[in-house]
């Protein structure tokens, strides 16, 4: 999927955006993966852009209890507010609501497991499941064709399980809905 933001002040209007509704302070790691998460932006026009905003005075860089956090600034808050109209709000609005989820995720410390057997027929049976505060929250049951379409499947839910968490959720409440189409 080609991002649908490309020039540089979009993407710099969009990460202020996220940051100023998620109003608190975030590692890197989480920052870059919810400003990609719904491939709004790609990964260097991100980085290039996140460093702009620390350079300008609009994301500020601090050290907490170990960590490297960033948390947007005053001034930062201001462009947020003035310019978010800029971004298209089919895009604020879907991008907001994943990186909720993605926060909402990550605060919970979910438990991520995944399971297999082999069937008489030589098929797979892969059960993919999140546990949030030992009760479970989600629980995938799928049949796997061969070895190589299980790992991948295995790999994609160990890597990305909020991802995945989120796009069975869309799909059962038709946020998604062209896949149902004919």
């Amino acid at each position: 999927m080609v991002a649908p933001l490309k020039k540089k002040d979009d993407i710099k209007i969009f990460i202020l955006y996220l940051l100023h509704n998620l109003n608190k302070s975030l590692e890197f790691e989480d920052i870059n993966a919810i400003v990609m998460q719904d491939g709004v932006v790609g990964g260097i026009d991100f980085t290039e852009c996140f460093v702009e905003l620390i350079d300008a005075g609009n994301i500020k860089e601090y050290t907490e209890e170990g960590k490297v956090l960033y948390a947007i600034t005053d001034q930062g808050r201001h462009i947020a507010e003035s310019l978010q109209g800029e971004i298209l709000g089919f895009i604020r609005t879907r991008s907001l609501k994943s990186a909720l989820r993605f926060i909402s995720f990550k605060e919970r410390g979910s438990e991520i497991k995944t399971s297999f057997s082999i069937r008489p027929d030589g098929k797979y049976d892969l059960c993919c499941q999140i546990i949030d505060e030992r009760q479970l929250s989600l629980e995938i049951k799928i049949v796997a064709d061969n070895a190589n379409q299980l790992e991948l499947m295995r790999h994609t839910f160990d890597e990305k399980p909020e991802i995945v968490y989120r796009g069975v959720l869309a799909m059962l409440t038709g946020e998604i809905d062209y896949i149902f189409s004919e």
